[in-house]
């Protein structure tokens, strides 16, 4: 057990887990797979020139993002294969990170390690894991800052805690430049943590962290300003207007509950723990279940009123038409013709349905009925459950009001939107169980964990053998002697044979140029 403790041998199991997955699903094809062709480009310049260098498609800054990316091309050469493994570094990571800050929340290791893999081996954080995209990157931040938060809550002395909440504000301010909107941590999650500590132990008495923290969160804003306005004045970057002309609020605030449904379904293999609680008091359970049904009916009812393309309730709520984690068998949102294979079919997601909501309910029950007579957790080290919530309920909150623009837009919001989201939910629900319903997670939660690995391990290796496939194709079409700029591969492939004849795409986003975007005359008649 001291060997455990002083080396975190749980946590380093996560990583090497995440690991072991992502090689299993064969994670190569050498092409782009969603946004990551023009980022790994960027990758590629940088590593050329020594200069970033946008092409007309990023959102997010990237930041660091690109700086680990050039520095695996330096290593290994440039490959789509050497930047998506800069990625599975930095989940790696994460997954010994996340299972340290569950356990430092409070949670035993056991139930810390088994909410690490029950997220870390879903088939959202494994595709997300071994491609070049923002998420992880940005996800990373938020993490770093939660754990550097947990400390400083925890320190014995104000050296420690001073310490440990510049941590949370360098390191959030660092990596969070390679998506914007992690930076909540700095600017919501550090000041709630400055607040937990005033309160503790008393405004006078913590005048000298609490200045000290206030310092460095100012420091932190400063630096975000100066990279905002950096950002802003690089060419060919797409800036992300936080309001857009037009929109309707109501129908925004529908579609952003419609897309949270989603969240129990992205974290079954523990929401599904709460089922047995529906039985323990079947008068509860009915009186809760008809509020739940009532109140999601009139939001689903206004949702279909509003907009004439709503989606059906069925989990995958936001699968349905291509997001990663979809009822189809590969991820099919690429501008292809044809009919995808269905995966998951109505049977299937009616279950899932009912596991991932029939869960949820059982946890709304559970938080409504009398308390279990267990230990809660104790300790120097332990955070209350008003602490954890001043904590990281503000940030809950900024960051949702953020999603819900977006939900207004045409795209709407996509499952790996919530990734920030399913780290507080685990956070909250692994901790809720252990002191409400029972001392340790059972071992259903390790066979559900088995089960998310598999579907993870096969959906990304079918993502990748699809990819695989259209380069054969391609390639076919090419021997022929049709040029590449004859073909429409997919928006993923047509990335890479744009920016072969263009130093930027021509996106009619771009703003900066004035003269940036091109307009694309009509095609001729058939």
């Amino acid at each position: 057990m001291q060997l455990v403790r002083r080396f975190h041998l749980p946590a380093l199991f996560c990583s090497m887990a995440v690991l072991l997955c992502a090689l299993a699903s064969r994670p190569y094809a050498d092409m782009g797979i969603d946004d990551e062709c023009p980022y790994a480009l960027m990758a590629r310049h940088l590593a050329n020139t020594g200069h970033i260098a946008y092409n007309g498609w990023a959102t997010a800054m990237l930041g660091w993002q690109l700086y680990l990316g050039a520095a695996f091309i330096k290593l290994f050469g440039y490959s789509f294969a050497s930047v998506r493994m800069s990625t599975l570094l930095v989940a790696m990571a994460m997954a010994w990170l996340l299972q340290r800050t569950l356990a430092l929340a409070g949670i035993n290791e056991r139930n810390a390690t088994l909410g690490t893999l029950g997220l870390m081996l879903s088939p959202l954080f494994l595709a997300l894991s071994v491609t070049y995209m923002s998420d992880m990157f940005g996800l990373f931040a938020v993490v770093m800052c939660v754990y550097g938060c947990l400390r400083a809550l925890q320190a014995a002395t104000e050296r420690a805690t001073i310490a440990w909440l510049c941590f949370a504000v360098a390191t959030n301010a660092i990596f969070g430049s390679a998506r914007q909107i992690a930076w909540l941590g700095l600017l919501v999650m550090v000041p709630s943590a400055l607040y937990v500590l005033g309160s503790r132990k008393g405004w006078r008495k913590s005048r000298k962290v609490l200045w000290a923290g206030a310092a460095a969160t100012a420091a932190g804003a400063l630096f975000l300003f100066a990279c905002m306005q950096w950002f802003a004045r690089q060419p060919y970057s797409i800036p992300e207007h936080l309001v857009k002309p037009g929109e309707n609020g109501f129908y925004a605030l529908s579609r952003f509950f419609h897309a949270s449904l989603g969240l129990p379904f992205l974290l079954l293999p523990i929401v599904i723990l709460f089922l047995p609680e529906l039985g323990r008091d079947l008068r509860r359970t009915f009186r809760t279940g008809a509020l739940a049904s009532v109140a999601c009916g009139l939001i689903l009812l206004i949702l279909h009123v509003t907009h004439a393309e709503a989606k059906p309730v069925l989990e995958p709520t936001m699968g349905a038409w291509g997001d990663w984690i979809s009822k189809y068998d590969v991820f099919v949102d690429t501008g292809m013709g044809g009919s995808p294979p269905i995966f998951l079919g109505v049977g299937t997601r009616v279950v899932l349905t009912i596991a991932s909501l029939g869960g949820l309910l059982g946890l709304v029950v559970s938080l409504l009925g009398p308390r279990a007579d267990l230990p809660e957790t104790e300790g120097p080290r332990a955070l209350s459950w008003r602490e954890l919530g001043i904590l990281l309920a503000p940030f809950t909150a900024a960051y949702s009001l953020l999603l819900i623009p977006r939900a207004a837009t045409k795209e709407g919001i996509f499952d790996r939107y919530l990734l920030e989201l399913l780290v507080v939910m685990l956070l909250c629900v692994v901790r809720w169980y252990q002191e409400r319903v029972q001392e340790r997670l059972p071992p259903a939660a390790v066979g559900m964990v088995c089960l998310t690995a598999i579907y993870g391990v096969a959906l990304v290796h079918n993502m990748f053998s699809y990819s695989r496939a259209r380069l054969v194709l391609a390639a076919e079409i090419r021997a022929s002697g049709v040029p590449d700029t004859s073909v429409n591969n997919g928006w993923e492939y047509n990335f890479a044979v744009e920016l072969r004849h263009s130093s930027h795409l021509n996106d009619p986003h771009i703003e900066f140029p004035a003269n940036g975007y091109a307009p694309v005359p009509p095609l001729p008649p058939r």
